[in-house]
């Protein structure tokens, strides 16, 4: 058997993977985000700490797939008419941002450093791009990739992965290296990427999509994980092989896969591999990262890391007012996009071969670059009070009011606005009363006025018309209700008929007793609903599934009675229905003439 040498990628991949689960659990603990975790992990077991992991720059180039593998997931998400629509934030405030950040950044360089003019714009422009691979994370990690703020974010990221060739461009125009004058001109490079970008789409439409319907026809899962990589990284290596974006393919490989019946397994299958190499790509920056250029200078470090934050925050802020987003949501914007990003190592090594820049620039502006990045989250956590309204602004937002309407829904979330649409169908005048500002502003955003407040206050009631509404529907989760709140209220408003949406049986025995119209437990229903078509999905007669269902809506009413009696959740456990045990294989599947 051979032997690995220290250096074995078996060894190495054992000590990163190490390394980052535990720092990312320290740093998630710590409320830091994984990001800053995986690039520490890098910085400790890399060649100027610990030692353990070498050949960085060759990890790197492997970890990279993890960006293509991201911009391929977010491709899926983006149809080609989606995307037709973020068209002005792309090409208007994506332009705008990398222009005037580059040229800001490139004055700032020749400013407070000895470069030539060339060398801080080789420099400078570079810093304009942000890192997609740690931007986009944070904000699925939010759950804000989707909202209009994360959409406009990933539409300047999408813009700095397509300046990508321009920029490449004025480098290579720039050039004092003997062998510049054989690199393709500029105009070729952008005729290379218009190319590729149709030969993607021509390939999705009339390779991709037949090759996922054979692979469909034959469930072979493992063959859909393995024609997912394919559709990357075949993607990514076509650019890749006319020197343009690895990302800009895989994302247009995505695009043109978000209206595949197949995209929801295609993500199911590639995340995995998205979530583990981008963990690498950030180990690896820290590898890379020069403590010893840091040690020698790290005042000037350091300055420039903080101009660079300041001055895109800055610019981007404006830029996002000019856009028309108000300012708390434009400093979060500024804020998010304000670190250096993966890209400048590319261009910095561009540049370094272009005789433009030392190979000391390249790796001290690498370490300001990597110490950006590694601001962002203590950037966005230390200015969220700013960043977000504060609770004495919400007074601000408009209360109900008496609109003499028949009815008065109070929760606006998936529960409560079922039961407002089918008010509405009826034409029931509804007031709708939500106590979270985020559902205020997503009634606005769908044309549905809904009042901010606490539904649950009798006051607050009252001037939203209680008094003269004929239903009152509490679709509130969480089990705030008991029996002693609704007496309160039916005493409040006894003319009204009124029913509370209860969270669990938990929630039903707190309000048995209480003198409403009616309770239903969310689930309940659609469980029974998925219970019966799993019976007739296996030829249970329709007869015996009405008997099923009747049985067991009665051993449940008994056995929550009991529990309610005693204010015991295991009372009445005699009449508890206990599923079966599986049948040995080969075994018919038992289908009893009566349950329960």
């Amino acid at each position: 058997m051979e032997a690995h040498g220290p250096g074995s990628l078996l060894r190495d991949g054992f000590v990163m993977l190490g390394a980052a689960l535990v720092l990312v659990l320290i740093f998630r603990r710590l409320g830091l985000g994984a990001t800053l975790g995986y690039l520490i992990s890098g910085v400790i077991i890399g060649p100027q700490v610990l030692g353990l992991v070498g050949d960085a720059q060759g990890k790197l180039g492997i970890a990279e797939i993890g960006i293509a593998l991201l911009l391929f997931l977010v491709g899926l998400e983006l149809s080609p008419a989606r995307l037709w629509r973020l068209k002005r934030d792309i090409f208007g405030f994506g332009l705008m941002q990398v222009v005037l950040c580059g040229l800001a950044l490139s004055a700032f360089v020749y400013a407070v450093t000895p470069l030539t003019p060339a060398a801080a714009l080789a420099i400078g422009l570079p810093l304009a791009l942000s890192s997609t691979a740690q931007v986009l994370p944070m904000l699925e990690s939010a759950g804000r990739l989707r909202t209009p703020f994360g959409q406009r974010a990933f539409s300047v990221l999408l813009f700095q992965d397509l300046s990508i060739v321009p920029l490449i461009t004025i480098v290579a125009a720039m050039s004092r290296a003997p062998d510049a004058a054989n690199a393709p001109p500029g105009w070729l490079l952008a005729l290379y990427t218009v190319g590729a970008v149709i030969g993607l789409v021509l390939a999705g439409r009339y390779i991709l999509n037949p090759l996922f319907r054979l692979i469909g026809g034959l469930g072979e899962r493992e063959l859909f994980v393995a024609a997912g990589l394919f559709a990357v990284l075949a993607s990514a290596a076509a650019m890749q092989s006319l020197g343009l974006s690895t990302a800009l393919g895989a994302f247009v490989a995505g695009v043109m896969l978000a209206d595949s019946p197949y995209r929801h397994e295609l993500e199911a299958d590639v995340d995995p591999f998205r979530s583990i190499l981008l963990g690498l790509f950030f180990i690896a920056v820290g590898m890379l990262l020069d403590l010893h250029a840091i040690a020698e200078r790290p005042l000037f470090v350091i300055a420039i890391a903080a101009g660079l934050v300041v001055i895109k925050t800055a610019i981007i802020l404006g830029l996002a007012r000019l856009f028309g987003q108000d300012w708390r949501t434009a400093l979060a914007t500024g804020l998010l996009l304000s670190q250096g990003g993966e890209f400048g190592f590319v261009l910095f090594a561009q540049a370094q071969r272009a005789l433009l820049i030392a190979p000391e620039a390249a790796s001290l502006f690498g370490a300001v670059v990597t110490l950006s990045m590694a601001t962002t989250p203590f950037l966005m956590m230390l200015s969220r009070r700013f960043r977000e309204p504060p609770p004495k602004q919400r007074a601000d937002l408009e209360g109900p009011r008496n609109d003499c309407a028949n009815a008065i829904v109070v929760g606006w979330g998936r529960f409560g606005q079922t039961v407002g649409f089918m008010l509405a169908l009826q034409g029931i005048s509804v007031t709708i009363i939500d106590r979270k500002a985020t559902q205020v502003d997503v009634g606005t955003e769908f044309g549905v006025k809904v009042y901010f407040g606490d539904g649950t206050r009798t006051d607050l009631l009252r001037q939203a018309g209680a008094e003269q509404a004929q239903l009152l529907l509490f679709c509130i989760d969480g089990g705030a209700l008991d029996r002693e709140a609704m007496e309160a209220i039916v005493q409040s408003f006894p003319n009204a008929q009124i029913f509370v949406r209860a969270y669990d049986r938990r929630q039903l025995m707190k309000l048995d007793g209480a003198p409403i119209a009616g309770t239903v437990r969310e689930v309940y229903e659609s469980a029974i609903c998925m219970g019966r078509m799993a019976l007739a999905a296996v030829e249970v007669d329709e007869d015996e599934i009405d008997r099923t269902a009747e049985r067991y809506r009665e051993i449940d009413t008994k056995r929550l009675a009991a529990q309610s009696k005693a204010g015991d959740l295991h009372a009445g456990d005699e009449l508890m229905i206990r599923p079966a045990e599986p049948a040995p294989p080969g075994d018919a599947i038992p289908i009893p003439a009566e349950s329960g």
